[in-house]
């Protein structure tokens, strides 16, 4: 089975308890980390944002909040965006979501203001041509943020990792949801994830310039951002 469908079918799988668990595993941090990639992109005003993965549409939804005129939320599972359009509908926004291929959208070249991904480019089957995509999508001048987990440096803290995401979680994981393979292949990802060096020259070999990757919470997440030239 190629990647893209087994990532659609587990996604679908765990859609509807992946919020409850997201938060669990992550210990909220990941709220943390989210509040400073939608602070980036409200910082370059964008009128048009698409979410990219958006899932059960968290992203999207704090885009929004925080005044972005459009938002766009696209995914591969069409589980996930069911759940996300339920969450948009009880809070009264106004969010596209569609089933959409990262790798191979259906919009214009030079259609959004700004692009986010959260969580979501591991999972992609090919990540030079969604990164190429994205550059394509974006009109000249837009941002791209990137949110993404990673593997810290420290010895330490790599060997607590480790034994969280490799053991813990999917024990957790697989207990709440009934799919503990999906809560092995989600650790696994991050582990087999390009090293942050390798990201931004990915970054600039898709079209875009100024590129950055910031590191939060010790090395546990990092944030990679570029501007389309």
């Amino acid at each position: 089975m190629a990647k893209k469908n087994f990532v659609e079918k587990m996604f679908d799988d765990i859609a509807p308890t992946y919020d409850k668990l997201n938060h669990i595993l992550s210990l909220n941090v990941d709220k943390s980390w989210r509040r400073k990639a939608v602070k980036r992109i409200c910082e370059t005003q964008p009128n048009h944002a698409l979410d990219i993965a958006c899932g059960t549409g968290d992203f999207a939804i704090a885009l929004a909040q925080a005044g972005v005129p459009k938002v766009t939320g696209v995914d591969i599972s069409e589980g996930m965006l069911k759940v996300g359009r339920e969450k948009v509908k009880a809070l009264g926004l106004d969010i596209d979501m569609k089933v959409e291929d990262s790798e191979c959208m259906s919009y214009a070249d030079n259609t959004f203001d700004a692009i986010s991904v959260a969580f979501g480019v591991r999972n992609f089957e090919h990540l030079q041509l969604g990164l190429n995509e994205m550059n394509r999508v974006l009109r000249p001048g837009a941002l791209v943020c990137i949110v993404e987990l990673s593997v810290p440096s420290n010895p330490i803290l790599l060997w607590g990792y480790k034994l969280y995401f490799l053991h813990v979680l999917p024990f957790i994981g697989g207990l709440i949801s009934g799919n503990r393979e999906a809560y092995k292949y989600l650790p696994n990802s991050v582990l087999h994830f390009p090293k942050p060096e390798k990201v931004c020259e990915m970054l600039r070999l898709a079209g875009f310039e100024r590129v950055e990757a910031k590191a939060f919470t010790f090395g546990l997440c990092r944030m990679f951002t570029g501007v389309k030239k």
